[in-house]
């Protein structure tokens, strides 16, 4: 399964796409018009309009991480985030319910929709979260008889946590799909 690029990615390369065909525009303007002026002109404008549109990305994903609250999430408990998991799923049409502090078997949530059971492994860190998550959701779907396994967090992920979920189908829902996932929630609430 090939792992799609994040939109923030996406964007920056296009960005950069953009200021790199600007500048060797110019450069080629400039040969083109035998003139140095002229092309140092053109790489300048190049560079300015590669900064400007930079900025505007910049800036809009500064305004989308504080619409969603995410800023709020990063300093909730493990506990806490879980709970705040729990109503955000159930926004979305699941029957959430969160599981015991101790002894939950690898699952904090247990989420039920459509006839299919789902368990969730909470993970509230500020570093990249690792392959023990992945392994212990991946145990938790037997044991709760689940059809599938998340794991969700406010970070990122280790690549070898990337690898372990790929190979067990476990799926995997970074900083950047929660908060995709909040907007889509609290826009859906505006209606």
């Amino acid at each position: 399964m090939a792992r799609r690029k994040s939109k923030k990615k996406q964007q920056q390369e296009s960005a950069n796409a953009i200021g790199g065909l600007i500048i060797f525009g110019g450069i080629g303007f400039s040969y083109f018009a035998k003139s140095i002026a002229v092309g140092v002109v053109a790489v300048v404008l190049g560079i300015i309009i590669f900064w400007m549109i930079n900025h505007w990305i910049n800036q809009a994903r500064i305004n989308k991480l504080r619409r969603s609250g995410i800023a709020e999430i990063d300093k909730m408990t493990g506990d806490q985030f879980e709970h705040y998991l729990g109503q955000l799923f159930h926004l979305q049409g699941y029957n959430a319910t969160v599981t015991q502090a101790q002894g939950d078997y690898g699952a904090d949530l247990v989420l039920n929709k459509d006839g299919k059971r789902i368990v969730v492994q909470a993970k509230r860190y500020s570093k990249n979260v690792n392959l023990k998550a992945v392994q212990e959701v991946y145990g938790a779907i037997a044991h709760y008889k689940a059809s599938a396994g998340w794991v969700v967090t406010n970070s990122r992920y280790t690549q070898s946590a990337i690898n372990l979920a790929r190979s067990n189908n476990v799926r995997l829902v970074d900083r950047e799909e929660l908060v995709e996932m909040i907007l889509r929630v609290k826009e859906s609430r505006k209606l």
